[in-house]
């Protein structure tokens, strides 16, 4: 890294010497929580689309002034950034998302989303905070309030940083973009928390050295061939014939070209094509999600996604001129790599702090998570770390274990974390990681 191995070594050492006081943060977080939970009632009734979450961001604003940091709007359009200089020292960036997603919530909650939007498909939905982000700005301000309550206790720069269009996997670049590294201080740290179905109580901490969310393209396939008569195939090249033909070779790309232990996964979520019974249309439409960790295994999909479709279309007997068109979209959601020494070293502190049954070291996911682009935007410069919040409720997991009955994913309709336990959790992990990073001298 840039930063010199002893200067990192050092911050490490430093942060394992000296714990913070557990019983004070959670003392200050108790006296805040009833706000807090006012706070994400609001925000959970109140959601917006990617790249629209103007009053978000501005109420939130607001209370960052209050808390005295210097705050900064409409960074990366509808991003906001704050920052608080405190002495000598680190810089960590702490990042909650802001955005909704296109979801008709079915929670029955008492204060339930009855937002509806016209999202860039055209099509009017209802809007509802689906994954958790409002837990997470819940907990972001929250995290907030204990570093400026214990402001005595750390130096150093922090920088907060509430972001937009993480569903689209287009926020972070659009502020990295917008100057977040030139215009604000680069951080040494970058650190967020994202609410989890997961089979664990509400409040366990998950962490995962390493790849921890995937690569994420979204490619499609536009599958040529000349239309005619249903009666008469043999005048016609099928696109239908020839695009299940596609389909199914792809899989051999996963199961044939990747190894088996690199995880890889190709799934065609749309398949269009003809308009009536009797006639073979001249042009079938594939959509795939491509997932990998590695920038070598993502490069190995696309190539092989590009060689079967020509593949297939050569066997098919298309002539040059009717090849498909495969378009990868630009950009895309890149991987999630937590440093893992860094990584290790923040999961020591949690567990010292909320127990070793609350912190445990979870799987990798195919999922993912923008948050990865501030740190592939500086990688010799900085150490990152997303870990996961469980919000699984006591009754989800009694139906899990006693009627075998699935937990509702993020994205679900359904899904209505525990967010209480989550905020908690998230506020004081946030707060006490950045207080470790930032130890003020000889404290």
């Amino acid at each position: 890294m840039s930063k010199s191995i002893s200067t990192s070594l050092a911050a490490i050492a430093v942060m394992l010497a000296s714990p913070v006081s557990a019983n004070d943060l959670r003392a200050d977080l108790e006296g805040d929580m009833p706000e807090l939970m006012e706070l994400y009632r609001d925000l959970h009734a109140n959601p917006e689309l990617s790249f629209e979450e103007h009053e978000t961001a501005a109420k939130l604003a607001k209370r960052m002034r209050a808390l005295g940091f210097e705050v900064t709007e409409n960074v990366g359009k509808t991003g906001v950034v704050s920052v608080m200089k405190n002495g000598e020292g680190p810089t960590v960036l702490l990042r909650a998302d802001m955005d909704g997603l296109p979801v008709v919530e079915q929670t029955g909650l008492p204060f339930a989303s009855k937002v509806t939007a016209t999202p860039a498909s055209g099509v009017t939905t209802g809007v509802m905070h689906a994954c958790g982000h409002d837990t997470h700005m819940a907990g972001f301000i929250g995290a907030a309030q204990l570093l400026v309550k214990h402001k005595d206790e750390w130096q150093g720069t922090l920088v907060m940083v509430l972001q937009p269009a993480e569903e689209i996997g287009l926020g972070a670049l659009a502020m990295i973009e917008d100057g977040l590294y030139t215009r604000f201080p680069k951080p040494d740290y970058a650190l967020a928390f994202h609410d989890a179905a997961a089979p664990a109580p509400a409040g366990t901490i998950g962490y995962t050295p390493g790849y921890a969310l995937a690569n994420v393209d979204s490619v499609d396939i536009d599958v040529k061939g000349v239309g005619g008569h249903g009666a008469y195939p043999h005048t016609t090249k099928d696109p239908i014939v020839l695009a299940s033909a596609i389909v199914m070779k792809l899989q051999t790309v996963v199961s044939r070209d990747s190894s088996p232990l690199d995880p890889a996964v190709i799934t065609v979520g749309s398949f269009h094509s003809g308009a009536k019974h009797n006639i073979i249309s001249d042009e079938a439409k594939l959509q795939l999600t491509v997932r990998s960790y590695s920038d070598e295994s993502r490069q190995l999909l696309l190539d092989g996604i590009r060689r079967v479709a020509r593949g297939e279309a050569i066997a098919a007997g298309l002539p040059e001129e009717l090849m498909p068109e495969v378009t990868v979209e630009d950009p895309y959601t890149p991987s999630t790599f937590n440093d893992p020494e860094f990584t290790a070293q923040v999961a020591s502190k949690f567990k010292q702090r909320f127990g070793e049954d609350r912190v445990m070291e979870w799987p990798a996911v195919m999922g993912g998570e923008d948050f990865s682009q501030f740190r592939r935007a500086a990688p010799e410069d900085v150490d990152s770390m997303i870990f996961w919040i469980s919000g699984t409720t006591q009754p989800m997991l009694d139906a899990l274990e006693n009627e075998g009955k699935p937990l509702p994913s993020l994205h679900s309709p359904f899904w209505a974390p525990d967010a209480e336990k989550v905020i908690e959790a998230g506020a004081e992990a946030l707060a006490s990681a950045a207080i470790e990073l930032m130890p003020r001298a000889g404290a």
